[in-house]
């Protein structure tokens, strides 16, 4: 951990002081470092009594901001890099080494069926190149989805799983196949689905539902969170508010799920006690809710955020599904003002697994914080939640 530093640093990359001394505070600053919930409230230095008043004069403490020296060391530029999570090429290390070193991309995210990135310790020069640890994500579900296959062997689809295991089976598969990602690289797997179908194997969600019985799907995603957890990978949990019983699939198009009120009593449940689920990441789907979104995807809603962050109580970082190869987003938005209409809606990452244009979309972040598109202090939000998540601070 960072020493803490009382004041915080703001993302054009001023400093500005966290707590200013009470307007009556009759005795001096302390020279310490205190928690942020703590004030000194007995003498002062010198143990006297303030003069004629019988009273023990106070000492006031300032705030202390455990990410200012992190923040303070990057650049306005670097630290919106951090809030972007960009596919590159799995056969080799080169587009990725490049992507982190000249533009220090906080995550990078390895699709495809090629493993020549996860084998022979390719992704350890692409990993020492940045400087804020590196998030790598692969999207590695079970079944039809997966990317360890050739590597380490199959991984049954949850609908499998969910069949044949216990949720404590689960689990320890989950462990398993997190210590070899860890052992590939990999700190982060964009799984398990908590979407409830019932639908055919191969329908959007289909297989990748551990259950149509939203109670049964949230106890076996918990189980596998928490294997992934066990061998030291952050789990994603997708795709809020609910893609399992959507109208068609993100990928091809736009998609609509059943009302608001409707998915608080089905497709919602899985995200109650979303504390289950230990340290998470969020991932909010191409989704329009009727009562929620007004016609926007759940990734770029506003409301859509609130929900999750209010009445869901989640605090972690929050990402969007696929921003770059997903029509319900790209036959909208260019994929640079979708990264900026996600982030100012209240995502914290911004993926988009087709890969490139990292420099464009990092000029038209810098250009939307300039002109308060981007507000400054979301994107300091979010970058907080995201070295808080790397555990930076």
């Amino acid at each position: 951990m960072l020493a803490a530093c009382a004041h915080t640093v703001s993302l054009d990359g001023t400093a500005q002081p966290t707590a200013a001394p009470a307007p009556h505070a009759s005795g001096p600053q302390s020279s310490g470092t205190q928690s942020s919930d703590s004030q000194s409230s007995g003498s002062d230095s010198s143990g006297s009594q303030a003069s004629g008043s019988g009273t023990t004069p106070t000492t006031q403490t300032t705030r202390t901001d455990p990410c200012a020296g992190t923040i303070a060391a990057l650049s306005p530029r670097a630290r919106l890099a951090q809030l972007v999570m960009v596919g590159v090429d799995p056969r080799s290390a080169d587009e990725a080494l490049g992507i982190v070193r000249n533009e220090q991309a906080g995550g990078i995210f390895i699709g495809g069926d090629d493993v020549g990135l996860l084998s022979g310790g390719a992704l350890e020069p692409v990993r020492a190149a940045a400087t804020v640890p590196l998030s790598v994500a692969i999207d590695d579900e079970g079944g039809r989805v997966q990317r360890l296959e050739a590597l380490d062997g199959n991984l049954p689809s949850a609908r499998a799983m969910a069949r044949a295991m216990s949720p404590d089976q689960v689990r320890e598969v989950a462990r398993q196949r997190g210590e070899a990602m860890r052992a590939r690289g990999v700190t982060t797997d964009l799984a398990p689905v908590v979407d409830t179908s019932g639908g055919a194997d191969r329908t959007v969600i289909g297989d990748r539902s551990f259950s149509p019985d939203p109670k049964v799907a949230a106890d076996y995603a918990t189980a596998f969170a928490q294997g992934l957890h066990d061998a030291g990978v952050t789990p994603v949990i997708k795709h809020f508010p609910g893609h399992g019983n959507t109208t068609g699939d993100s990928h091809l198009g736009a998609v609509r799920s059943p009302g608001l009120d409707e998915l608080r009593g089905h497709d919602l449940v899985p995200y109650q006690n979303i504390a289950r689920y230990g340290e998470a990441v969020v991932m909010l789907g191409h989704i329009d809710v009727p009562g929620l979104t007004g016609g926007q995807p759940a990734s770029l809603s506003p409301a859509a955020y609130s929900l999750l962050r209010g009445e869901y109580a989640f605090d972690g970082p929050a990402m969007t599904d696929d921003l770059g190869a997903m029509r319900a987003v790209t036959d909208r938005f260019d994929l640079p003002d979708a990264v900026v209409g996600a982030l100012a809606a209240g995502a914290d990452i911004a993926l988009w697994s087709s890969g490139g244009r990292v420099t464009e979309v990092l000029d038209r972040l810098e250009r939307a914080v300039s002109s308060g598109e981007l507000p400054a202090a979301r994107a300091d939000q979010a970058l907080r939640r995201v070295l808080a998540a790397k555990d930076v601070c």
